[in-house]
């Protein structure tokens, strides 16, 4: 954006319509962008696949159970559930300080840590 010198105050750099625009749609796509990628960066409960009664929380949608707006995580059971999750039907659900668990195949991803027969995000 190239500023424009004003006549009646040249020290003071005036903005052209076509420059404020610039502007105007920069910051437009910059918050944009912003609310795209925080919705991402909170969006940490996802569907999972219908295994009997859905956990609480979630509804079914063909052969998932999709989670409703203040719903817990929710994964698989396998075994006993990871730490900071309980037990509920055939899925263990996350409490209010539950980390991001995935089932345990091998070794667990760079970032997590073995617990039971799950990976949890390391703090």
């Amino acid at each position: 954006m190239t500023p424009v010198r004003h006549m009646s105050h040249p020290d003071r750099p005036r903005y052209t319509r076509h420059g404020l625009g610039r502007v105007l749609m920069t910051l437009l796509l910059a918050t944009g962008l912003l609310i795209f990628f925080a919705a991402a960066m909170a969006e940490g409960v996802k569907p999972v696949p219908k295994r009997g009664a859905c956990p609480p929380g979630y509804s079914t949608s063909g052969a998932y159970c999709v989670p409703r707006e203040k719903a817990k995580q929710a994964i698989e059971k396998q075994g006993a559930c990871p730490a900071g999750y309980h037990t509920s039907g055939n899925y263990c659900v996350g409490g209010d300080r539950a980390r991001d668990a995935v089932p345990k195949i091998g070794v667990c991803p760079p970032g997590y840590q073995t617990n039971g027969s799950y990976c949890l995000k390391r703090k």
